[in-house]
C-alpha cells in the first residue's frame, strides 16, 4: 500500500490524534500540578487551562474513533471543529506576534486588573509590586515589600522585559499547532473520501 492510500492516511490521522491526547493530558497535568503546589492561586486560570485540555482531549478522541472506525459523521464533526479551532488559534497567534510594546502594556494591564489572585501570584513569583506604581500604603505579596518597599520595582517594568519574548514564543507555538490542525482537517477530509479496501467494492462510501 503506497503512502497516501487508505492505511497510510488512517495511521497518520491516528498518530496526530494521539499527539493531541498527549498534549491535552500535559495541559491538565501542568494545571493540576501548579494548583497542588500553590504556584497558581487563581481558580480561573487553572480552570481555563484544564478546560482547554479537556476540550482538546474530547476532540482528539472523536478524531481517533472516527479514524479507527472510518465513521463518516464523526470525521465530519471532527473536521469542522478542528477547522474552527484552527481559525481562532491562527488569529490569536498572529496577534501575539504583531503586538507592539504599547499594545502589550495595555493588554497586560487589562489582565492585571481582572484578578487579584493573579496579581498576588505575579508579585510573589517575580518579586515586584503593583502594575504601574508600587502601593506603599497598600499590600503586596513580594518579599521586598516587607523589608524595603521603596526598593521594589513595578510589575509592568519586570513583565515587559520578557513580554515580547514570551509573546513570540506563544505565537510561534500557536502557529505550529495551527498548522497541525489544518493538517488534521486535510487528513480527515481525505480519509472520508477513500474507500475501505476491505469493504464491498460495490458499496457506496
Amino acid at each position: 500500500m503506497v503512502c497516501g492510500g487508505y492505511v497510510c492516511t488512517k495511521n497518520a490521522l491516528c498518530v496526530l490524534n494521539i499527539l493531541y491526547i498527549l498534549v491535552s493530558l500535559l495541559l491538565v497535568g501542568v494545571a493540576a500540578w501548579g494548583k497542588w503546589f500553590d504556584l497558581v492561586s487563581s481558580i480561573r486560570v487553572v480552570a481555563g487551562v484544564i478546560g482547554v485540555g479537556v476540550f482538546l482531549f474530547l476532540v482528539a478522541i472523536v478524531g481517533l474513533c472516527g479514524a479507527l472506525k472510518h465513521h463518516q459523521v464523526l470525521l465530519f464533526f471532527y473536521m469542522m471543529v478542528l477547522f474552527i479551532v484552527f481559525v481562532g488559534q491562527f488569529s490569536v497567534s498572529c496577534t501575539c506576534l504583531a503586538l507592539n510594546k504599547d499594545q502589550q502594556k495595555l493588554l497586560l494591564e487589562v489582565g492585571w486588573n481582572k484578578s487579584e489572585a493573579t496579581q498576588r501570584d505575579v508579585e510573589k513569583t517575580l518579586g515586584c509590586c503593583g502594575f504601574s506604581f508600587v502601593p506603599i500604603n497598600g499590600s503586596c505579596a513580594a518579599s521586598c515589600f516587607d523589608s524595603h518597599p521603596e526598593m521594589c520595582v513595578t510589575c509592568s517594568t519586570t513583565i515587559l522585559q520578557y513580554a515580547g519574548e514570551v509573546l513570540r514564543f506563544v505565537g510561534g507555538i500557536g502557529l505550529f499547532f495551527s498548522f497541525t490542525e489544518i493538517l488534521g482537517v486535510w487528513l480527515a477530509h481525505r480519509f472520508r473520501n477513500i474507500k475501505d479496501p476491505r469493504s464491498n467494492p460495490g458499496a457506496f462510501l
